[in-house]
């Protein structure tokens, strides 16, 4: 499996406010329902489309205020994969947050792909960090 990891962000805010809003994902659906096709969420489950395609993610593992794993659910993102949102509390108003995707892909697709991903995950970090710290990075609008 191929490891993808951001740089570490700094969140002026406390671990658990963090992670309250970040543990569960229909605290999202404000955010992101008019962002994807087709947003559905529970707590631990989420679905939308993307370019056509159906996604279903779960939250597989959860450690408050530590981090939370999140995984392909069935019938939904045909690579096996995990996505860590780690959390590291500093002070009581600063946090650290770094995000790391473990993938499986294949030489082609390291070659095709590797490359964007790595940019996705820092793109992603950087968002949910300014997202966090109350600023909208550009292309972000509407978080």
């Amino acid at each position: 499996m191929k490891e993808y990891v951001s740089k570490q962000h700094q969140i002026l805010r406390p671990v658990e406010q963090i992670y309250m809003a970040i543990s569960r994902f229909d605290n999202l659906t404000p955010a992101l329902q008019d962002k994807v096709e087709e947003w559905q969420a529970t707590e631990d489950t989420c679905s939308f489309k993307a370019k056509g395609f159906t996604v279903k993610l779960r939250m597989e593992e959860k450690v408050e205020n530590k981090h939370i794993k999140i995984t392909g659910d069935q019938g939904g993102v045909p690579i096996d994969f995990a996505f860590w949102i780690q959390l590291h509390k500093v002070s009581d108003c600063d946090t650290r947050m770094r995000l790391v995707l473990h993938i499986e892909l294949n030489i082609m697709m390291k070659m095709m792909i590797g490359g964007k991903l790595q940019d996705g995950i820092e793109k992603v970090a950087e968002g949910l960090a300014s997202a966090m710290n109350g600023v909208v990075p550009e292309g972000f609008k509407g978080f």
